[in-house]
């Protein structure tokens, strides 16, 4: 796919180089399907973004990585950002693999909630469904094992969440502040991270064990004044020490999921999880396509903070792969507060590519609540439709 997408260069000197550079750019369309429920938002932004990569070949054992990400938005001065994602080196000699700069590392299996992903922050600006992250300043140093590996990490640098800014859409009456980030480390976002994780095959079952002890990419909303003492909401980023377990068992047809997670900050300790499977239906109804089922249990003890969702949820889902040459792909969910009945969100995502170069991506997410106290009640009426397209160099 890369040789398809990217401009390939081979440098023939003493030993052979490999170097690529490729990426795409985007043009996406945001339409919001209700009128905004705070001042200074609009139903429509249109934005460009662009993400050139660039992979090369260090010497016998090494390799360079680089990628960065770039967008700017119509409506949104917050969603008009630059970041780099990652600028990573690697090196390899025996079962060692030494990573420094700035990476990405993704932990977890279950397709709700990612709540074991804890080494990057997430892009909130970029989606709603928090799968989008921003590059982190890393250490990454791994050793290989028979069936997989133990890393070691050392975070040097703290990334503050994105967050909508006052004409965005998808944020609470008041929009957080980022340029007013509160820490309880006296080292605010120079305060050293750390994090170890085992990840193993052990036939049918993959098992990840890791621990984090640093500060909480999840921020606390506080409530602040400006000097005019204007109310403003504030990020606070607490130190958070969390042991977790992610797992995937495949069994015919069958795949089975779990992440959970034991938290402790300084206000609380905390337990969450989310638990489900995915039953696939090959060659539906001799149709060609295949269909997935979904359902995934989502619990979190932490049921009075705003910006945590799956409290007490039950996803219900379906995929459909079509297998065809374009990689055409469509999922839906729906997701039901157990506690709450009015409260409620569903997503659609339909992927597909038109040719070689040129991609078309569908998303679309709904959100209900009467409850002033559920995280979905300040988003109620920012169902929208996003429609993007993207073409690959």
């Amino acid at each position: 796919m890369r040789n398809v997408l990217g401009v390939s260069i081979l440098l023939l000197a003493s030993s052979s180089v490999y170097a690529e550079f490729s990426g795409g750019v985007s043009l996406q369309q945001r339409v919001f399907l209700e009128d905004a429920a705070y001042t200074n938002q609009t139903n429509s932004q249109v934005s460009f973004a662009i993400n050139p990569k660039y992979e090369t070949s260090v010497g016998d054992s090494g390799f360079f990585t680089f990628s960065a990400f770039a967008r700017a938005d119509q409506r949104d001065d917050e969603r008009t950002h630059f970041d780099v994602r990652e600028a990573l080196f690697a090196q390899y000699f025996d079962n060692w693999e030494i990573r420094a700069g700035i990476g990405k590392v993704f932990w977890g299996q279950t397709e709700s909630l990612h709540l074991v992903d804890v080494i990057n922050q997430t892009d909130f600006v970029e989606s709603i469904d928090g799968e989008d992250k921003l590059g982190q300043p890393m250490i990454d140093i791994r050793y290989l094992l028979d069936t997989g590996t133990i890393s070691f990490f050392v975070l040097p640098y703290f990334r503050e969440r994105t967050f909508p800014g006052q004409e965005g859409r998808l944020r609470g009456a008041l929009p957080i502040d980022v340029d007013t980030a509160l820490y309880e480390s006296e080292d605010e976002d120079t305060h050293v991270d750390y994090a170890v994780r085992w990840q193993q095959t052990l036939g049918s079952l993959e098992l990840g064990l890791a621990y984090f002890d640093g500060t909480s990419r999840l921020p606390q909303v506080v409530i602040g004044a400006d000097d005019e003492g204007q109310v403003r909401l504030l990020p606070k980023y607490n130190l958070l020490q969390q042991a977790s377990i992610d797992a995937l068992y495949v069994t015919g047809s069958w795949l089975f999921k779990l992440e959970a997670l034991q938290g402790k900050t300084l206000d609380e300790n905390f337990s969450a999880a989310v638990a489900g499977f995915e039953y696939t239906l090959v060659d539906f109804a001799q149709s060609g396509y295949d269909l997935g089922l979904l359902m995934e249990y989502q619990y979190d003890e932490r049921d009075e903070d705003p910006l945590i969702f799956g409290q007490n949820d039950l996803m219900l889902g379906a995929r459909l792969q079509i297998n065809d040459f374009s990689g055409s792909e469509f999922l839906a969910g729906f997701v039901q507060d157990i506690d709450e009945s009015s409260s409620y969100s569903a997503f659609v995502e339909v992927s597909t590519r038109l040719n070689q170069q040129w991609s078309l991506e569908l998303n679309a997410y709904f959100f209900s609540s009467d409850d002033v106290f559920d995280p979905t009640f300040a988003i109620r009426r920012d169902d929208h439709v996003s429609l993007q397209l993207e073409y690959f160099f």
